[in-house]
């Protein structure tokens, strides 16, 4: 009998054989240094003791008033990520300080272990979570004294982004009060379907996230037998029901200009704003996948913190 021989491997951290097995290192794949100057406090939060997920909570050491909540959920490709991982971490720190915000970073279950629609399911959790804080007779204080629960506000990395779009559609019409979620921030979203974009088709092979990486973070986080068409996957395929009658908040939709997924995040734009849905488009040209989380400290990144912050601001009144 042959051994098992590697079928599948994702930048380094998880490997999927031919048996079935499969490998995680518990080592990020991106190995920054953390900046903790302790001017933001945090904290880990177990959410969902039935999967043993949890959340990790930023706070300004010194907040002046009551502060809006900003949920940031991770990208991955839906099979890697975490909210420890040191560029997440950074990230969070960052948008605490500059938005002045209560952050909120959840972990999610992974492919292939837990394919969709297991990490949106968890992103419900995660919100839920946040309503059982809102509603309890003897909440976290951590949080609570500083936390203002009318104003929240959730965005999603890459994967994270097609969580955050789901959630948009799925508590449109739900009761969470006396949380209430302000608006929606997609950062890069990963979004799918069985017809290449011309930006996939002719983006440089030698891309943050290539066509390669793409189709392989699909073939492992899609419901087995299913195509990239399945609606967790493609917003507008030909199964996915209408959007047009849904009741959204409004969305800001970012995208670098040399992202392979551009063109899903534009078109995506560019749809629900034709249904007279409030969403704002931005792209900046000449920027990969992740250019936010990756270099941080960039221009384009300050750019983009600054107009996170202008839709915070805008929608919180």
């Amino acid at each position: 009998m042959s051994s098992p021989y590697e079928v599948e491997e994702c930048r380094g951290v998880l490997r999927v054989y031919s048996d079935g097995s499969i490998v995680r290192s518990s080592q990020p794949s991106f190995a920054v240094p953390v900046h903790d100057d302790g001017s933001v406090l945090w904290k880990d939060v177990l959410f969902d003791p039935q999967h043993d997920l949890q959340l990790r909570l930023y706070k300004p050491a010194s907040p002046s008033a009551k502060l809006p909540i900003f949920y940031y959920i991770h990208g991955g490709g839906f099979c890697i990520g975490s909210r420890t991982w040191p560029n997440c971490q950074n990230y969070c720190f960052r948008l605490a300080s500059e938005l002045q915000a209560v952050v909120i970073s959840p972990d999610y279950r992974l492919a292939p272990e837990n394919r969709l629609p297991a990490a949106i399911e968890d992103g419900y959790k995660a919100v839920k979570w946040l309503q059982a804080q809102a509603l309890a007779e003897n909440p976290d204080t951590w949080l609570t004294e500083v936390a203002d629960f009318g104003r929240v506000f959730i965005s999603g990395d890459s994967a994270g982004g097609n969580i955050a779009h789901h959630l948009a559609v799925q508590l449109g019409s739900l009761e969470l009060a006396p949380v209430g979620v302000r608006g929606y921030v997609l950062l890069a979203p990963f979004f799918g379907g069985t017809v290449r974009t011309k930006s996939e088709a002719e983006g440089p092979k030698d891309a943050f996230l290539n066509l390669e990486l793409i189709d392989r973070f699909w073939r492992l986080s899609i419901p087995i037998g299913e195509t990239t068409d399945n609606p967790l996957v493609n917003p507008f395929g030909p199964l996915s029901p209408s959007l047009e009658p849904v009741d959204l908040l409004p969305i800001l939709v970012v995208a670098g200009g040399s992202d392979l997924l551009k063109d899903r995040a534009e078109d995506y734009a560019k749809r629900l704003k034709q249904w007279g849905k409030k969403i704002e488009y931005v792209e900046f040209e000449g920027q990969q996948h992740g250019f936010f989380t990756i270099f941080p400290t960039s221009e384009a990144a300050n750019k983009l913190m600054l107009i996170i912050k202008r839709f915070v601001i805008e929608n919180s009144n």
